[in-house]
């Protein structure tokens, strides 16, 4: 079963909506700026090759394909800041404070996960040709018993139920308003707003390196998507470099 909304093709279960989006592409089907959502994925990618779990309809499970001709790819973090916003701005409707965003792209309500993004890119040669913008976020689940780290959703803070799918049409155009002020210039001041909720921001914190676990304090993210650290000595990480084992 699926259906067509206005910007949404709904699917009732895919393995992964990235895949699915991934295949419109290849084909030459994805026209114009339509959106994959599902109520189930049977094989969800998150970060560092885990598995996104959600039970059937709970959530907002999307992934938005995006033309990227006009970026190049040494400037990807820059999207990434985007959505992250755009994600942002979607919770912060339904929730009014500390709601932050984890580096490099997970989105948090105080200090639990409430969701997560994973961008995955078609490149021709060094032309950085589409995006697959992968998100989910948890709104109406409950149970979080498979997390390594706490998690939480718009339901277990409000206490309300919402309708996912107007959810979804909401966060699409949030996503969109971000990556049009992207598209006019306006970088650096979304990566300002961007530091501005990172999440641990000027706190203490323990990472990890291969096997070495250290405690450092977060100060910022760079324009190139660097993580920024002080401790007896200034630190720069790059995406995956480290791995956040929780505050101090």
């Amino acid at each position: 079963m699926s259906f067509i909304l206005k910007k949404i093709l709904v699917l009732d279960s895919v393995d992964s909506t990235n895949n699915y989006a991934m295949a419109l592409i290849r084909r030459g089907e994805m026209k114009g700026k339509k959106a994959v959502f599902a109520m189930e994925q049977t094989q969800g990618k998150g970060r560092r090759g885990k598995q996104w779990e959600s039970r059937k309809g709970d959530n907002i499970i999307l992934s938005v394909p995006l033309q990227m001709q006009w970026l190049p790819i040494s400037r990807q973090f820059e999207l990434s800041v985007a959505v992250a916003l755009g994600c942002r701005d979607l919770i912060t409707k339904y929730v009014s404070e500390n709601v932050f965003i984890k580096w490099p792209n997970d989105l948090f309500i105080n200090d639990s996960k409430a969701g997560g993004i994973l961008i995955e890119n078609v490149l021709k040669g060094t032309l950085w040709q589409w995006s697959v913008i992968g998100i989910g976020l948890n709104i109406n689940e409950e149970g979080f018993e498979t997390y390594s780290l706490q998690a939480t959703s718009l339901k277990n803070t409000t206490g309300q139920t919402y309708n996912v799918l107007e959810l979804a049409e909401e966060l699409y155009d949030s996503i969109f308003n971000r990556i049009e002020s992207l598209q006019a210039g306006n970088f650096e001041k979304l990566l300002q707003e961007y530091n501005e909720h990172l999440f641990a921001g000027g706190k203490k914190v323990k990472l990890r390196k291969q096997n070495i676990v250290f405690e450092t304090t977060i100060t910022g993210v760079t324009s190139s998507g660097e993580l920024v650290t002080t401790d007896t000595l200034q630190r720069k990480f790059k995406v995956n470099e480290v791995e956040f084992k929780g505050l101090v």
